[in-house]
């Protein structure tokens, strides 16, 4: 009986990590196909213009609630007006796994 329980456990965890790997790969996938590269450089860390922030190892929530704010218009300061039109392409859950991969990245 606990090496039943012991192996569901061991199922379920691996489960989880597999799923959080799958969340990174879309994360990094819809960084490319919602166009943030073309600004924000393929890697994250190589910005188009140095005015345009480095977004590689930003905090995942802090990432998140600047996509947010940028989409609802409550920032619209800086490069927030350039970045509302693409913002629109990106729902809720998509700029969730944006913001988690681009907080793994170095």
């Amino acid at each position: 009986m606990n090496l039943s329980k012991s192996s569901m456990l061991l199922t379920g965890l691996l489960c989880c990590l597999s799923l959080s790997g799958i969340a990174q790969a879309d994360g990094a996938a819809l960084y490319k196909s919602k166009t943030c590269w073309s600004c924000h450089g393929k890697d994250a860390k190589t910005p188009l213009l140095p005015t345009y922030p480095r977004l590689a190892g930003q905090s995942a929530d802090y990432a998140f609630n600047q996509m947010k704010d940028i989409k609802s218009g409550v920032r619209a300061n800086g490069q927030s007006a350039a970045m509302q039109g693409v913002m629109g392409l990106v729902n809720d859950a998509e700029m969730r796994e944006i913001a988690n991969w681009l907080a793994t990245l170095n």
